[in-house]
């Protein structure tokens, strides 16, 4: 209990303090009253402004030291010169599939104008010829062959911004999954699902059963819907074989990416906020902070960014099998592996119109596209073949017919055919099981050219191509178009009703 002089010396401190403020004029009262207030204003804009920060511009390569990036004796791509707006900016997004080995099978290069509101977002097909100095040149060969993670990520990089000839200014790395945990975290998404899918892996625990039509999906539907290619080979659908492939899945996917960026832009999932935060903190490995993200989200809700402003194409692309020299001595017979390999015009069209935020206009020279020559040889728009043994033209085992199969495999760096789905040894490399296909020194990433009995080299006749391969024989209400090199694809979705 306190005693009396403790009460005192109490009342005195409330009395002092009261007289203190009740001796100030009304003037002096509202003056403090008003800078009181302005003080909380001041804490509320300083919070608020820390939630959303603007993305430098300023570094270049932001997420490494780019004085240590080697291009070898390719191109050095665009990372620095005047933009077209002020906030233009570059952002290379993977998806990697957890499920699947970790591939990064998913490539999109995206491009946000915010200062004119407009988007951009390519996908790059995961069969396309890159210029490399390895005998297997598909793009998604670069993740594995340069051992995954960090390294691989980074290699990849490299590789997207000398197709395109700058270096984007981000990269956002997602989990698949995330895909469907943001799907439940804004409530579902309306889809017109274009086709009836059947399809069931025990190998990778997939299962995938989705009726065609349009309602509203769950993650685990979306899941689904973005994995699909064909059906099984006794599904009542049909579409054993062909399906829709590789090219008809990233137009689905592109589609369902769009309604889903159509259902995050209603006003509704801003109370959703902390459930995408969550999603994006265990499911994203980026440069970018969260805070950018936020500042880009609010740069597109004020600036009036729509979906149609957003524009989803597939990189033109046309079907060519080419000869392999290590699968050809794997196997014992002349070998071929359909690839995409990219149209150079029409992706010079999209990267100086739409996906280059520097006002310098490139040439091909600036950007490495690899192209196949008559005679089965290789060429690059750079004028450099980094594989001077696919620069000539292939010295044959057989007659030349051989035909294309399996464009799913790939070689890792000890001659071992992988699985691209699993990231499995589907077959040891039978010569050299504990080695390396390599024997040049100098150049440990080199495809030896092997000496094959008959030393005369002959033109390869017109192997069976499997890319694009066929298309489902359906009329759905939404029917995305299959790219099949003349002009990239860009598909448009019906509005979704706000839930």
């Amino acid at each position: 209990m306190k005693g009396k002089r403790e009460l005192h010396t109490e009342r005195e401190k409330h009395t002092r303090k009261a007289s203190w403020f009740g001796r100030l004029s009304s003037m002096q009262k509202s003056l403090v009253i008003a800078a009181s207030a302005l003080a909380l204003v001041l804490l509320f804009i300083v919070g608020y402004r820390s939630l959303f920060i603007r993305p430098d511009l300023s570094g270049g390569f932001l997420w490494g030291n780019e004085e240590n990036i080697d291009y070898g004796d390719g191109i050095r791509p665009e990372s620095g010169g005047k933009r077209k707006s002020e906030d233009f900016y570059t952002v290379l997004i993977l998806g990697r599939d957890t499920g699947g080995g970790g591939n990064t099978d998913t490539m999109l290069l995206a491009s946000y104008d915010v200062t004119n509101q407009k988007a951009t977002v390519m996908s790059i097909p995961r069969d396309t010829m890159i210029n490399v100095s390895w005998d297997i040149k598909k793009i998604n060969s670069v993740y594995n062959m340069k051992g995954g993670g960090e390294k691989g990520v980074q290699a990849l990089y490299q590789e997207i911004a000398q197709l395109v000839g700058f270096e984007p200014d981000y990269r956002v790395i997602v989990e698949w999954e995330a895909v469907g945990k943001i799907v439940d975290a804004i409530g579902g998404v309306y889809f017109d699902n274009p086709y009836p899918m059947d399809y069931h892996d025990p190998s990778q625990d997939l299962v995938i059963e989705q009726p065609a039509g349009y309602r509203l999906f769950s993650g685990k539907d979306a899941m689904q819907v973005i994995r699909w290619r064909k059906n099984d080979a006794d599904s009542p659908y049909g579409y054993a074989t062909g399906g829709i492939g590789d090219a008809g899945r990233m137009e689905l996917q592109q589609a369902f990416l769009k309604a889903v960026i159509q259902q995050m832009m209603t006003p509704k999932n801003v109370l959703n906020i902390g459930k995408i935060s969550k999603v994006f903190q265990e499911n994203v490995e980026t440069d970018l902070s969260f805070q950018n993200i936020l500042w880009f989200g609010k740069q597109a809700f004020s600036g009036g960014l729509r979906v149609d402003d957003v524009s989803f194409l597939t990189m033109p692309w046309e079907g060519r099998s080419v000869y392999s020299r290590s699968l050809s001595k794997q196997f014992g017979r002349d070998f071929y592996l359909s690839y995409v390999v990219p149209l150079p015009k029409q992706l010079l069209q999209i990267v100086n119109e739409q996906l280059s935020p520097f006002e310098r206009v490139f040439t091909l020279a600036d950007l490495d596209i690899m192209s196949v020559n008559a005679d089965g040889s290789l060429s690059s728009t750079t004028g450099y073949v980094e594989d001077q043994h696919a620069a000539k033209p292939p010295e044959l085992i057989g007659d030349g017919t051989g035909e294309a199969e399996n464009p799913d495999i790939i070689v890792d760096e000890n001659g071992n055919i992988i699985d691209v789905n699993t990231g499995e040894i589907i077959e040891p490399n039978p010569e050299d099981p504990n080695g390396d296909l390599n024997t040049d020194p100098e150049n440990p990433d080199a495809t030896p050219d092997f000496n094959p009995e008959d030393p005369t080299p002959s033109e390869p006749d017109a192997p069976i191509d499997l890319m694009p391969e066929t298309p489902l024989e359906v009329e759905p209400d939404v029917n995305p178009t299959i790219n099949e090199g003349e002009q990239p694809g860009v598909i448009e979705i019906p509005s979704a009703p706000v839930i």
